[in-house]
């Protein structure tokens, strides 16, 4: 059987198992984790196992025969909301994390931490928009972890109908719900849809770095910027970043 006792605390992003009720939830930042991690400890059985942003291959490895049948779920959101929520949480200094170096994620690659209080600085120094803040670093493909393994999983929960998706996992897991997903760990300051966050000379740029993912994802550009189709050297671009990123996801991000 899988251990917890190398458990982490409360706080930290963990691969949350129970095998009273067979299930397994594997963490993915930013797509309302916190919540649902909270709710499975504290309410459904729930208890952290393995290290800081393990991954579902890692609980593999340890799992014996029956504990790889556990009903596994995990989160996904729209990269177009998800890159708007981490600019405000860099804006904001979500946490200190940006003015106060120790509280910055120790499983957060080195680099990644440095280029964050860069962008940080930035955006304190120029007070810059959503908008300035995309066109300077949205260079790349967005991709998350989540392309190692979400499309083996039982279920995927979508950030934009969390609770009742939640609900829906207790259903199929068969537990009895004891209340409504509350919400937590909010993003300060943002205020709008998502979609007002995108003037018009950002679109294609948005088309380029989201699109692949987007696709992939079964999630779709607001209709009203035209966009119809995702090219075919998007893709490769996306394919490449993709190979290059999971290398690192699997054999080279830092455990916390």
């Amino acid at each position: 059987m899988v251990s917890s006792r190398s458990r982490c605390p409360l706080a930290c992003h963990a691969v949350i198992v129970s095998h009273i009720h067979r299930y397994l939830f594997v963490e993915l930042p930013r797509t309302g984790s916190t919540a649902i991690r909270r709710e499975l400890r504290d309410l459904y059985g729930g208890e952290p196992i393995l290290h800081k942003h393990a991954t579902y291959d890692e609980f593999l490895k340890v799992a014996n025969p029956d504990e790889k049948k556990y009903f596994v779920f995990s989160g996904i959101r729209n990269p177009l909301d998800d890159a708007v929520s981490q600019y405000f949480k860099l804006k904001t200094d979500h946490n200190q994390r940006m003015s106060d170096p120790s509280r910055a994620p120790k499983s957060k690659p080195l680099l990644n931490r440095i280029v964050d209080r860069r962008v940080f600085r930035y955006l304190q120094r120029e007070d810059a928009d959503f908008a300035a803040y995309f066109m300077r670093y949205q260079i790349l493909p967005y991709d998350r972890w989540s392309s190692l393994s979400h499309d083996r999983f039982d279920y995927i929960i979508r950030f934009e109908h969390l609770a009742d998706d939640f609900a829906e996992v207790l259903e199929r897991i068969g537990i009895e719900p004891k209340r409504r997903l509350p919400q937590v760990n909010t993003t300060a300051a943002r205020g709008r849809d998502y979609r007002d966050y995108y003037p018009p000379h950002t679109r294609a740029r948005a088309r380029r770095v989201f699109g692949p993912f987007i696709e992939r994802w079964g999630y779709s550009f607001p209709p009203e910027w035209g966009i119809e189709r995702v090219t075919a050297a998007d893709r490769v671009q996306y394919s490449i970043f993709s190979f290059v990123a999971g290398l690192y996801w699997r054999y080279l991000r830092p455990i916390g």
